[in-house]
């Protein structure tokens, strides 16, 4: 009796030791981005939440909080959130028309996957040498400024446009925000299946029915959670803005490098506070874009 117990129960045990061993080696594995997070990320929200209630000398306050009420700080919020809501939004539309042109518009083979090696390189092309590159392009001696002024007598900044402007930075943030978005929801494009198209068809709809019965609300939410990641994207930005404009343009990121490392407007736990505020807006929006990403992965399967 006591044999055939042991004979029982040493396979158990060994599944056991063996499925112990499976999860460390698991854990072992997302251990290099758990440590990253947790240096990167969880520990400077952390400080940025302490450092945002206190003053110069460590002692707790809410002059920090009260202050970004003040009409300075609210119109760099305001005109960073109408910087990032533009670029977000031209951005989900031009890339998603890129994305269908690409994989259902029955273009050559070899365009899509030119769309997308192009966009996994542009989507991270940002800071000073996007800044650059925008200023010799459409800066006030760039090289297609020139061009129209010359061959079409087209004079772009007396016209009232400026690479300086609202305009000008939304239109630099879409050369990383449009090839992101083709990434994002070419997933999503891809799981449209021919033969819904079919039997819509074969019921006598068109194709703007398809479109708006059967098409739209299936891309529906992975196009406003990418959306809310591209918004996310450009709200953060700093490098761009910074290379670009200089102080010429009141956006938040910019007042926030100011109070941290400025000579004049130097407030650290007040960028701190900036820093805390972005933290929310930002966070709020990844964590729409997840909820949102699971939704469609479930509907999707």
């Amino acid at each position: 009796m006591s044999a055939s117990t042991e004979s029982l129960s040493t396979p158990s045990a060994g599944k056991a030791s063996g499925g112990a061993r499976a999860a460390l080696l698991s854990w072992l594995g997302v251990a290099p981005f758990l440590i990253f997070a947790l240096l990167f990320l969880l520990l400077p929200t952390f400080m940025l939440m302490v450092g945002a209630f206190q003053d110069a000398q460590g002692h707790f306050t809410l002059a920090n909080i009260i202050r970004l009420f003040d009409a300075n700080i609210l119109e760099a919020y305001k005109i960073s959130l109408q910087i990032s809501v533009a670029s977000a939004a031209l951005g989900t539309v031009l890339g998603l028309l890129l994305a269908l042109a690409a994989i259902r518009g029955g273009l050559p083979a070899w365009i899509r996957p030119t769309l997308t090696t192009f966009s996994g390189v542009a989507s991270n092309f940002a800071g000073i040498p996007l800044a650059f590159a925008f200023l010799s392009t459409l800066g006030r001696m760039g090289l297609v400024t020139m061009l129209l002024h010359k061959y079409l007598d087209l004079d772009l900044y007396a016209s009232g446009f400026s690479i300086l402007s609202f305009v000008g930075l939304t239109l630099t943030y879409l050369y990383f925000q449009v090839p992101l978005m083709v990434l994002i929801i070419a997933p999503a494009v891809e799981g449209l299946k021919d033969e819904w198209r079919e039997a819509c068809e074969s019921l006598g709809g068109s194709g703007f029915a398809y479109w708006r019965h059967i098409a739209l609300p299936v891309l529906w939410p992975s196009m406003v959670g990418a959306a809310l990641l591209l918004f996310a994207n450009a709200f953060g930005a700093v490098a761009t803005a910074y290379a670009l404009t200089g102080s010429s343009l009141n956006i938040v990121t910019i007042l926030l490098y100011a109070q941290i490392h400025g000579d004049v407007l130097h407030d650290q736990n007040l960028g701190y506070a900036l820093a805390l505020g972005m933290v929310l807006i930002t966070g709020s929006a990844n964590a729409g874009y997840i909820w949102l990403r699971k939704r469609s992965n479930r509907e999707a399967a």
